[in-house]
């Protein structure tokens, strides 16, 4: 990949905005602001935007199978503008104050304008695909991807609305789980796998083969950081210890746990405190221990690893130094703490 393959993926996002009378300076400066191209201020000012691992990996599988990057870099800065919508509007249905460890838009703005910036970016993000036929893509495969498109941004919804009404159920099980974070977190993954593998012209079996790569792979992350939102370190995390037991946040190992424990467990007993008091923290994360909460989730992880894995390796493809540096970063992602 270039070394510049950021900055390349920012200039194809910035080119979707379209030229604008002075007074909408603001309705875009927010979104700018929310992607790291502006401060507080509305002023030009560039911040990390992130590792931008989906786009990334959006062009690694189009290049994978043969495509070029100036044909999938339009799709790759339609994914990234997705991402970011869901993102906006993610934050204010949290009720999140921070985001990259600045505030977020809605914190900023307000909740309306942060519904209609988010709102904005979505059609932003279509604006994106459809510059595929600028660059050569046909009408057909063009709308083949928007299709694809869209079948993701519905799932994603359809993700969200699960996670937001398992707030406050202890009931929840692992099966109800996994449905939603494959909706919610490891669709998208996938969508990068196959769109990237049909803006090159792949076939159907492979552009498939791509999308379960990426539905494992973005399945494991997710358990993943369910380990390190417990046992990860504040050094490895960036968050405060034992931040998704602080949060009252159900993620796996906890709906696991809460499961096999008596209701006057430790963890239970944490769970009926206000999110925030850490009283009891210590002995509900020593409680999940006990249960091998962390193992087993560890070990699910890895079962979704391998079958991206072997996914991955099932596809014949034209360039297989890309099919390995895609299996590296695989790696790269699991290879955090699990």
């Amino acid at each position: 990949m270039p070394e510049d393959i950021r900055s390349l993926i920012r200039a194809e996002m910035q080119a979707v905005f379209p030229t604008y009378m002075t007074e909408l300076d603001p309705f875009y400066g927010m979104q700018e602001y929310h992607l790291g191209w502006r401060n507080q201020s509305l002023q030009t000012e560039f911040s990390d935007p992130g590792k931008l691992l989906r786009p990334i990996m959006t062009i690694m599988s189009c290049q994978m199978m043969g495509g070029e990057l100036t044909q999938v870099l339009p799709l790759a800065a339609a994914i990234q503008l997705l991402h970011d919508f869901s993102l906006i509007h993610d934050d204010i249905q949290d009720d999140s104050n921070l985001r990259r460890g600045r505030a977020t838009l809605w914190s900023l703005w307000g909740m309306a304008q942060g519904i209609n910036a988010g709102d904005g970016m979505f059609v932003l993000a279509h604006m994106a695909i459809q510059r595929l036929y600028d660059v050569g893509v046909s009408a057909e495969r063009v709308f083949q991807i928007l299709r694809r498109f869209d079948r993701t941004i519905l799932s994603i919804c359809e993700g969200q609305y699960l996670d937001i009404s398992f707030e406050g159920n202890q009931q929840i099980s692992e099966a109800a789980y996994l449905a939603m974070i494959e909706r919610k977190t490891a669709i998208l993954i996938a969508a990068c796998g196959e769109l990237g593998a049909m803006a090159a012209g792949a076939s159907d079996h492979d552009a498939s083969l791509l999308g379960q790569f990426g539905l494992h792979l973005g399945l494991a992350f997710q358990m993943q950081d369910d380990i390190l939102g417990i046992w990860g370190s504040a050094s490895e995390t960036g968050k405060p210890d034992a931040a998704d037991l602080l949060r009252r946040k159900l993620s796996l190992p906890v709906i696991y746990t809460l499961a096999r424990e008596p209701l006057d467990g430790a963890l239970h007993q944490l769970y009926q405190l206000p999110a925030g008091d850490d009283a009891g923290v210590q002995a509900a994360r020593d409680a999940m221990s006990q249960y091998g909460a962390d193992h087993t989730v560890a070990a699910m992880a890895q079962v979704h690893y391998e079958k991206a894995r072997v996914a991955l390796n099932q596809i014949n493809a034209p360039n297989l130094t890309l099919q390995q540096e895609l299996q590296t970063l695989a790696d790269g992602l699991l290879g955090r703490r699990v």
